[in-house]
């Protein structure tokens, strides 16, 4: 069990490990925890995972938006003295990895962009939010958890479903705001500025950001990598916690800091 810290501007993280820095950045409606099945990565790597804006213990909703997401992040690190890390982010979490490059790239040493987007047409948009709206107002927590977890897992095995309820939690108000602001993204010219290494994942069967939005991303990210996760929904880091694991070590270790440096 890992010890909550907070961060002079009240952001709730887990800080351990060590070696190269790598900070992991959850989903829409998830909580910092939700990244359990990787902390075996702290064999290897110094961790810092945090609970963004309205999320876990997190309970602050003001300013909720992508970018000051990343602005906490980047905040964070500097707190820390660290002054570059491996960026990791799942669905919300991988559009914050994003903006994190945006805002200051020379924090990033790579970036890995899991079932994530980086652009979402504002008809669609709105129309999925109205929606979530109505599934807020018309259903119970446990209703919108359950429909949540069989949209975003391949396997609705008993292990699988457990482990997404732990991880999922989302608050209503904050979940409407991180919502609505997943919707303003729009990265079509920030991918293509991108000279970090860069692995864009993708879940065989996730049916919430499918793999062809994935794919469009690689395409558009000079000389990136693109892996679609076979027999994985939305959450390959639970779902297939092993080959999760072993793709990030292995993309990281070809990326290290002293790799390049001496390249």
């Amino acid at each position: 069990m890992q010890n909550t810290k907070v961060s002079k501007t009240g952001m709730p993280y887990l800080h351990f490990g060590s070696g190269e820095p790598l900070v992991l950045i959850h989903g829409l409606g998830e909580v910092k925890e939700g990244w359990q099945s990787q902390y075996e990565l702290s064999e290897y790597y110094e961790l810092i995972i945090p609970d963004l804006r309205g999320h876990g213990e997190h309970r602050s909703i003001e300013g909720i938006s992508i970018e000051n997401f990343a602005k906490d992040v980047i905040g964070l690190l500097d707190e820390l003295s660290i002054e570059s890390a491996h960026i990791l982010g799942l669905s919300m979490g991988g559009a914050v990895a994003q903006e994190i490059y945006r805002q200051a790239p020379g924090i990033c040493r790579s970036l890995i962009l899991t079932c994530t987007f980086h652009y979402i047409p504002k008809r669609l948009g709105k129309l999925y939010m109205k929606f979530r709206e109505s599934q807020i107002e018309e259903l119970t927590v446990a209703e919108r958890r359950d429909i949540a977890a069989k949209k975003c897992l391949y396997s609705w095995k008993k292990e699988s479903l457990e482990k997404f309820a732990e991880s999922y939690r989302p608050e209503r108000n904050a979940f409407l705001a991180s919502g609505k602001a997943c919707m303003e993204v729009n990265n079509l010219k920030l991918l293509p500025k991108i000279k970090v290494p860069t692995l864009v994942i993708a879940g065989q069967y996730d049916s919430v950001l499918p793999p062809w939005l994935q794919l469009w991303m690689h395409k558009l990210i000079p000389n990136s990598e693109f892996i679609v996760m076979r027999n994985t929904g939305h959450v390959p880091k639970f779902e297939a916690k092993d080959r999760f694991n072993r793709l990030v070590c292995n993309f990281i270790n070809k990326h290290k800091k002293g790799f390049q440096e001496s390249a």
